[in-house]
């Protein structure tokens, strides 16, 4: 525990063992630890002594908190329930505050695709068809690059970002050198994806444009081999929702090409708990795997995995439970 975390309340002994169990299973836990140390300074000034948080305190706490803003009393509600419920499994009831409604303005929540919508995406980008002549059109990448971000969980920033030499087909992986967070990370690709790749080279590599194979230049090019641009596959992607029947909202509630992402995300943490690995334990692998800093950027997926399917969290018996956020009213922030 870093110095300045000096606990001193009744709770100093559980804050410290609830941070180790985070740290243990790879959580950033720095946010929680300043929170609680907010929290340990309200128990000492109110002379707390017997173990269990009440209600009362809680309403106590809140009125303390008149100049935090929405986005910030949503956070360290998320931790105090799960401070709570921590407290709950080791035998000290605890009343379990409800999550606040969060009025931040840029938050969303992610459109999932369901496995029938992948099918007729995908299906609607084989099926687009171009009826006039455009040098600097990217319709024929769409097939490739859609498949692309569904089946790795890339950023459409980072796969236009792809240069020649980033995709080894032969060894079957993606290396993701510009990545938001500024790390390097490795990407495997599935034998079918391996297959769709290697036609759109094929393809690729006709068009009569000088150097088009070279290592240094990008993978996905538009059909004069310039630097395609997201705001286009954006606007094909709308082309394919159309086709695909599935109606755009606007107004950025969706469906976005980020949310190709995000239902990989969730896809993938449902196939590996119905393959029987504990679905809070299968985190460190999906966080590595998308580029996160931390588990902080990718418990959300938990949760909105057994939102959708909540059978998966019946068969959960990991004490992950209790480190995890739970959410009423499940909110992203920015492009994750």
């Amino acid at each position: 525990m870093r110095d300045k975390f000096h606990y001193r309340s009744v709770y100093a002994p559980f804050f410290k063992q609830f941070i180790a169990m985070k740290q243990s299973l790879g959580y950033v836990s720095l946010r929680t630890e300043w929170v609680f140390l907010e929290f340990d300074k309200f128990f000492l000034g109110k002379n707390i002594t017997v173990l269990g948080i009440t209600k009362e305190q809680v309403d106590q706490w809140r009125a303390t908190r008149i100049n935090d803003a929405s986005a910030t009393i949503y956070t360290k509600y998320s931790i105090l329930s799960q401070f709570c419920r921590y407290m709950c499994k080791n035998g000290y009831d605890s009343f379990i505050p409800r999550m606040p409604v969060n009025t931040a303005k840029n938050s969303f929540t992610p459109y999932i695709f369901s496995n029938s919508e992948m099918a007729a995406i995908f299906s609607s980008c084989d099926n687009l068809r171009l009826y006039d002549r455009h040098m600097t059109t990217i319709q024929f990448i769409i097939p490739a690059i859609v498949r692309l971000l569904y089946g790795t969980g890339l950023r459409i920033s980072e796969a236009l970002s792809l240069k020649n030499w980033d995709v080894d087909l032969d060894r079957r992986i993606i290396r993701i050198r510009k990545a938001k967070n500024g790390e390097e990370r490795l990407a495997p690709l599935s034998d079918t994806l391996t297959v769709v790749l290697k036609q759109y080279l094929h393809y690729r590599d006709q068009m009569p444009v000088p150097h088009i194979g070279d290592a240094n230049n990008f993978f996905f090019v538009s059909s004069n081999g310039s630097y395609c641009r997201s705001g286009s596959v954006y606007n094909w992607f709308r082309k394919v929702l159309s086709e695909s029947g599935i109606p755009h909202q606007g107004n950025h509630k969706g469906p976005r090409v980020h949310d190709l992402r995000h239902s990989f995300a969730v896809h993938s943490l449902v196939k590996m708990a119905n393959s029987g690995m504990d679905i809070y334990y299968s985190m460190p692998f999906l966080s590595t795997f998308l580029g996160h800093k931390s588990l902080g950027a990718t418990e959300y997926y938990v949760r909105l995995t057994t939102e959708m399917h909540p059978s998966l969290l019946a068969d959960q018996k990991s004490i992950g439970t209790y480190v995890f956020p739970k959410s009423n009213n499940l909110m992203f922030y920015g492009n994750d």
